[in-house]
């Protein structure tokens, strides 16, 4: 199991204060605030993407690269990257490259978004959201299993003969979460390919998305993947800590209620009443992650969302804190006796290594000689099929 944190990067009004933090300010606030998650023992720190203001992550991989070289042992992820607007093509260079320079600590999150304009900003029909997001995981997954891909969508020109490099770390490719919350398509997709699936409920009553986890469970099994409780499940949602439960709702409600979307929508003691927000004394928190795992069965990633609001970033280092130091290690152990013997361990990179390699030497791929004109002359790598030959696209 799987506990760690997660960031939209939202550059939120501080509705106490009345001050926006700056870009540069909020950036380093974020870096700050995954060190902390990493020192206390928390496993995985997500940042969002987004290209547009209020909000700053608009290359998860460089600020996640960063983060890779300022920590030890956390495992660095996304919450969510665009898998509709972003190339299939990058994101497999991006992402591998990320996996290097991590030495392996990271995975990723693929989603749609959220955001509208995004689509035309980047030349892609939102009507085309879904189809866009399934054909271009296809593509992605190839990418990184193949040493050659020759490749034709509808989304997309052709692909001819193209290796994407690096290949990924070991030749194990990321491991990929998909993040959804209202379409079995994508359940379905995660399942076909044994990746994870991820509900991050947040907007709605508690255990809304329990059709669409069973949904996948199942379909996973059918793929032969394994059985439904060896199916790998990741849940999100906010988290605000305080010594008594009356103290945190006096902290968290002047932000919770003073914001713009939130404030206008709810009232902070319904919406903690209704929905999986996780509000109150360390045992109520731990207590109400518990339910989770009740409702939902055994899963193997919990992120929460403490960062969100405008909270001053000396309140989010306390409450990362709290969540590393009191309420994860009773976590650890509750969840530990409570689940069953044949759910699933969270993957990670060596876990992945293990289970392609054994106890053998995992694959480091060796170019062929350039041939003069910036590509391979023969196969791509001189372990590749020596009578494989790329088959470059000509140029009129």
């Amino acid at each position: 199991m799987q506990f760690g944190i997660f960031s939209v990067s939202d550059i939120t009004r501080n509705p106490v204060t009345g001050q926006t933090p700056s870009e540069a300010e909020r950036i380093e606030a974020t870096i700050r605030i995954a060190q902390r998650a990493d020192e206390v023992g928390l496993d995985v720190y997500a940042i969002g993407e987004h290209h547009n203001p209020p909000f700053f992550s608009s290359s998860p991989t460089t600020l996640l690269a960063g983060i890779a070289t300022t920590t030890k042992n956390i495992l660095l992820s996304t919450a969510v990257t665009l898998v509709t607007t972003n190339d299939p093509v990058k994101v497999a260079e991006d992402y591998a490259m990320l996996q290097h320079v991590a030495k392996g600590r990271m995975d990723l999150m693929l989603g749609r978004g959220n955001t509208v304009p995004v689509y035309p900003w980047f030349g892609k029909d939102i009507r085309q959201g879904l189809p866009l997001a399934l054909e271009n995981y296809n593509l992605l997954h190839r990418l990184w299993r193949d040493d050659v891909v020759d490749w034709e969508g509808t989304f997309r020109s052709p692909l001819q003969g193209f290796t994407s490099t690096p290949r990924p770390l070991d030749d194990v490719a990321p491991f990929v979460w998909h993040g959804s919350i209202r379409t079995p398509e994508i359940a379905e997709q995660a399942a076909f390919y044994g990746n994870g699936y991820f509900a991050n409920h947040i907007l709605a009553p508690n255990f809304h998305f329990k059709p669409l986890i069973d949904f996948y469970r199942q379909r996973f099994e059918h793929y032969g993947h394994g059985t439904r409780e060896q199916a790998i499940v990741g849940l999100g949602g906010h988290a605000f800590i305080g010594r008594t439960s009356q103290a945190a709702r006096d902290v968290y409600r002047p932000y919770f209620e003073g914001n713009e979307i939130y404030g206008q929508a709810y009232n902070l003691d319904d919406y903690i009443a209704q929905t999986p927000s996780s509000v109150g004394s360390v045992q109520e928190v731990i207590d109400k992650t518990l339910t989770f795992q009740e409702g939902f069965g055994d899963y193997q990633r919990q992120l929460w969302n403490v960062d969100a609001f405008g909270l001053p970033v000396e309140t989010v280092l306390e409450q990362v804190e709290l969540l590393g130091t009191e309420v994860v290690p009773v976590l650890r152990k509750e969840m530990a006796v409570r689940r069953s013997s044949g759910a699933a361990d969270a993957p990670t990179h060596a876990s992945l290594v293990r289970a392609k390699y054994g106890d053998a030497e995992p694959r480091q791929p060796r170019p062929n000689p350039n041939r003069g004109d910036n590509v391979t002359g023969t196969s791509p790598y001189q372990d590749s099929d020596a009578t494989f030959r790329a088959n470059y696209p000509a140029v009129a």
